[in-house]
């Protein structure tokens, strides 16, 4: 559980607090989408033809149970985006271009994105005003920490210098063992501040949810995975 798990329940639980929040899927495999209700073989159009020109992004904009909760779906189509626009020019800016219509509409927009660094991913973070980092409580997690941070520095100095780090999501933790506590010691020690006090616990519950295409507070408010995002919700509001 980490980037497509947050991206959903962190939407949904700014929309239960409120917020008017758009989810944009950015990954081909397309988790987000399903993870909201959305049947991905019955969509007839996707971010994918909002990218290439051929759909409005209003057009493709889908609502969810959640209310206050939109989503722009994404699916297998969204492969294709790598090859015909990798010649084009600005292409780092597309998806930036297209959400720029419909960013007024929304307080909060939040970007699924792929778990690679590609073109798709540089869009997001050129599109992006923060990036919120899910670092899960393991070892090597902390290790691909800092090769993200050294991508997201480059694409501050080269495409959107505005961009800045929201914090760093402690996910999947589990406090009884000595690896997640190790985990935490060491990103709190070399990342302090950046550090949401939030912590995302190991939930079947959220294991579950998407299977359902439902976030975890839909499908059941009581668990720790619920409260969990919510009180991220909470805590990045009071920021």
């Amino acid at each position: 559980m980490g980037k497509t798990t947050t991206a959903v329940n962190l939407a949904a639980a700014l929309a239960v607090s409120g917020k008017e929040t758009l989810l944009v899927d950015c990954d081909p495999q397309a988790n987000a989408t399903t993870a909201t209700g959305i049947d991905k073989p019955t969509l007839g159009a996707s971010l994918y033809h909002g990218l290439i020109g051929d759909e409005t992004p209003q057009s493709l904009i889908c609502d969810t149970e959640t209310k206050k909760l939109k989503i722009l779906p994404s699916n297998v189509d969204l492969i294709g985006f790598e090859v015909e626009l990798m010649d084009a020019p600005q292409r780092e800016r597309v998806l930036n271009n297209l959400l720029s219509k419909i960013s007024h509409q929304f307080q909060y927009i939040i970007i699924d994105c792929p778990p690679s660094l590609s073109l798709l991913t540089l869009n997001a973070l050129t599109a992006a005003h923060s990036v919120l980092i899910p670092l899960q409580s393991e070892f090597f997690a902390l290790e691909g920490l800092g090769q993200l941070l050294e991508t997201i520095k480059r694409v501050k100095v080269s495409l959107n210098p505005g961009l800045r780090i929201e914090g760093i999501l402690l996910t999947m933790f589990d406090k009884r063992t000595n690896l997640a506590r190790q985990v935490v010691e060491d990103a709190e020690k070399y990342f302090k501040e950046m550090i949401f006090k939030t912590k995302i616990p190991r939930n079947v519950k959220l294991a579950e949810a998407p299977s359902y295409g439902m976030p975890v507070i839909s499908y059941d408010l009581r668990s720790p995975g619920a409260s969990s995002y919510l009180a991220l919700a909470k805590e990045l509001l009071n920021r």
